[in-house]
């Protein structure tokens, strides 16, 4: 099986992340921050290294990396953290359901939300954006770069828009995160939320929300953090604050090896060669009859390309791709704004996302296998 799904997880794994998991149960197998002996203090220490790479990585402070089970507990956390009862917020039209439901959810509950076309031209889908704010406009909620087609948002623009406004911006990067280089201060972003899983190369299981400490986040779970223990209140400081229970030791200590990774390769060089094979991928099949290719000339775009072959569903595509050998995946992508949005509520896409690890070769023989498919081999 040749793997084309690395917008859904990233595979394989560098060889580093995956002996620091295999290492973690071994050499840190006690509970980190909940006992006083040897082990655990070892572990707390091995998980305080990673919240500093992260600081590191998104420039923020190492005690405002909170980790959590994937992004989309991030984004709840966040999300739901810090809705206002009777506020409103501007989502966009290419959100995942991790930002889609939990907002749809709050309106049953007293907020409102409106919904951001995003254009090809930044510009005007800044003028959108700018258009739904109103009175009681408290924040900005968006992905930073569309699972569906790539497509990378003007996050930077509505962070200082929101910084201006006086908004909180609350980004999900899951796409993002270890593709382009991210920065809290520079972009304006007062929550980020990621998988630790996908760009940063971690193990399932892991994920992290960042904040600037400028928004308190009220907990949404409450139990023990090995901290205040005493007391019947959650802790008011974080990381604390959001990690109730036990944390992922393993899956943390894989993401930090999965960072090192990153930061020995360069994000900018990962990401370089992962255009380079889209682009290639996008070469060999745009003039083929029957195929249709899901990007706009004027956007710029993550290394995801969205496709269908016109007479099928894009989830007969994918399995037919399956069958001959290949990993990419079809259907909705859990995003039906986005793909209302692209018009393919028919028939969804089917979604080409390479990795560091694929090939020039291995990008030739998709290409191929897309043309038998089309011609109807």
């Amino acid at each position: 099986m040749i793997y084309f799904d690395n917008a859904a997880t990233t595979y394989p794994k560098p060889d580093s992340v995956l002996q620091a998991a295999r290492a973690a149960p071994v050499e840190y197998g006690g509970n980190p921050g909940r006992s006083g002996h040897s082990m655990s203090l070892k572990t707390a220490e091995a998980v305080y290294a990673v919240r500093e790479k992260a600081a590191k990585m998104f420039d923020a402070d190492p005690e405002n990396a909170v980790f959590t089970l994937n992004c989309t507990h991030a984004l709840n956390l966040a999300i739901k953290g810090v809705a206002v009862r009777g506020g409103h917020y501007i989502i966009s039209s290419l959100e995942h359901n991790s930002v889609a439901r939990p907002v749809h959810a709050l309106a049953q509950r007293g907020i409102s939300y409106s919904i951001a076309r995003v254009y090809e031209d930044d510009e005007r889908t800044m003028k959108e954006i700018i258009s739904l704010i109103n009175p009681y406009t408290k924040g900005i909620i968006c992905t930073m770069g569309s699972n569906v087609t790539g497509q990378i948002l003007p996050f930077g623009k509505i962070g200082e828009l929101c910084s201006a406004r006086g908004l909180i911006f609350i980004a999900d990067g899951a796409q993002v995160c270890g593709v382009l280089p991210i920065s809290l201060k520079n972009d304006c972003i007062n929550i980020l939320c990621m998988p630790g899983h996908k760009g940063l190369y971690g193990i399932s299981g892991t994920g992290m929300l960042i904040t600037d400490g400028k928004y308190p986040i009220h907990h949404i779970m409450e139990g023990g953090t090995g901290s205040t223990s005493l007391e019947l209140n959650q802790p008011d400081f974080l990381p604390d604050r959001l990690e109730s229970g036990t944390v992922n030791t393993v899956g943390i200590i894989s993401l930090g090896a999965g960072m090192d990774y990153l930061a020995a390769k360069g994000i900018d060089n990962v990401r370089s060669a992962e255009d380079t094979l889209c682009s290639r991928f996008i070469n060999g099949v745009r003039s083929v009859d029957g195929v249709k290719i899901y990007r706009q000339p004027n956007a710029k775009y993550l290394p995801i390309v969205l496709f269908n072959i016109e007479s099928k569903n894009s989830e007969e595509t994918a399995t037919e791709l399956s069958d001959a050998g290949f990993a990419l995946r079809g259907g909705y992508h859990c995003s039906g704004l986005a793909h209302r949005s692209l018009g393919t509520l028919d028939v969804g896409g089917v979604r080409f996302s390479p990795s560091a690890f694929n090939t020039a070769g291995e990008v030739d023989k998709l290409i191929s296998a897309v043309k038998r498919i089309a011609a109807g081999m």
